[in-house]
């Protein structure tokens, strides 16, 4: 059974800094790509960024490019989402996502399993 369990979301101030975490269990972790997404309320699902099966190769949103860090580590199965300089419209519930074969998407239509996500609220 392959679980996807998200941790580190929160409350935090505007330009503040929180990293998310994500543990898989059930799969070979080094087999699959993985990404973060994020859904705000009334607004749809969107790519936030993902990593490749060895951690090399990396994409992101324009919206958070040189503010976030995507890491995984295969050793533990997880993988990390580093957010600096946080802004009110990053509150969302972040979901990590993992899809079969090394190239990663920006489509969540192509993830294989999902995590049950993590409330994070960037609020004053």
């Amino acid at each position: 059974q392959v679980q996807l369990v998200e941790s580190g979301g929160g409350l935090v101030q505007p330009g503040g800094s929180l990293r998310l975490s994500c543990a898989a269990s059930g799969v070979t972790f080094s087999l699959y790509s993985l990404a973060w997404f994020r859904q705000a309320p009334g607004q749809e699902r969107e790519f936030v960024a993902a990593v490749n099966w060895n951690g090399v190769s990396t994409d992101y949103a324009d919206s958070v490019k040189g503010r976030f860090t995507i890491s995984r580590d295969n050793a533990k199965s997880t993988v990390y989402l580093q957010m600096n300089s946080l802004k009110s419209e990053d509150t969302a519930v972040y979901f990590c996502a993992a899809k079969a074969r090394s190239s990663f998407s920006r489509n969540g239509y192509e993830y294989n399993y999902w995590g049950q996500g993590t409330q994070v609220t960037v609020s004053s």
